[in-house]
C-alpha cells in the first residue's frame, strides 16, 4: 500500500490486491472540490489523456465530444514499453455524480474492470478507483511487469488529480456546462 498527502493533509491511499481471482488496484483520493466540479472533470473522457503518464503515449481516438451514458464505447490508442495498442472501453454504469463503470472490450488485458466512485466529503470530494483486472500470462506476468506499470499509471494518476485540483482554474469556470 502507498499513501501520498495531499495539499490539505488528506491522505491518497493505492492498494494492490486480489480479489475473485482477478488482481485488483485501489486508489481513494480526497480533491478539495465539490462533486459539481469533480464529476464533470472524469466524466470528460478526453481528460485521460492529462492524468495518463506521458510514457504511455495515451491517446483518444473517439470523435468528440463524447456522450457519456451506459452502452457508451470509447477507442484510445497508446504504447506500452513501445509497443503500439488499441484500446477499447464501454461504459456499463453510468450514475452521475456518483459513479461509473468502464469495462474493457479490446485491448491489453485478459479483463479490465475499473470502477469510479464519488462522495462528497469534508467540503470536497472523496474519489475512488477500484480496478479488477486480469493480466495475460497470470501471476507471474503480473508480478513481473503488469503491478509495476499499473502502480505507476495511478501513482502519477493522483499526483496529477491533485496539482489539478489544488489550483485555480478556468477549467473549473466551465465544468458547470459539460452537464
Amino acid at each position: 500500500m502507498s499513501v501520498c498527502r495531499t495539499q490539505s493533509g488528506k491522505a491518497a491511499v493505492l492498494r494492490l490486491g486480489r480479489e475473485d481471482g482477478l488482481f485488483t488496484i485501489e486508489s481513494r483520493l480526497f480533491l478539495p472540490r465539490p462533486l459539481e466540479t469533480v464529476f464533470p472533470f472524469f466524466a470528460d473522457a478526453g481528460n485521460l489523456e492529462t492524468i495518463t503518464p506521458p510514457w504511455l503515449r495515451f491517446e483518444v481516438v473517439s470523435e468528440r465530444p463524447i456522450a457519456m451514458w451506459a452502452g457508451a464505447l470509447i477507442e484510445y490508442r497508446l504504447r506500452l514499453h513501445g509497443i503500439p495498442l488499441r484500446w477499447q472501453s464501454e461504459i456499463t454504469a453510468w450514475e452521475p455524480p456518483h459513479r461509473f463503470v468502464d469495462e474493457q472490450r479490446r485491448g491489453p488485458y485478459l479483463a479490465w474492470i475499473h470502477e469510479h466512485t464519488f462522495k462528497e466529503s469534508n467540503g470536497g470530494s472523496e474519489v475512488r478507483d477500484f480496478v479488477r483486472y486480469a493480466a495475460p500470462g497470470g501471476w507471474l506476468v503480473d508480478r513481473l511487469f503488469v503491478r509495476h506499470d499499473v502502480r505507476r499509471i495511478f501513482e502519477y494518476r493522483v499526483q496529477r488529480l491533485k496539482e489539478i485540483f489544488a489550483r485555480p482554474s478556468t477549467w473549473f469556470k466551465s465544468a458547470s456546462s459539460l452537464g
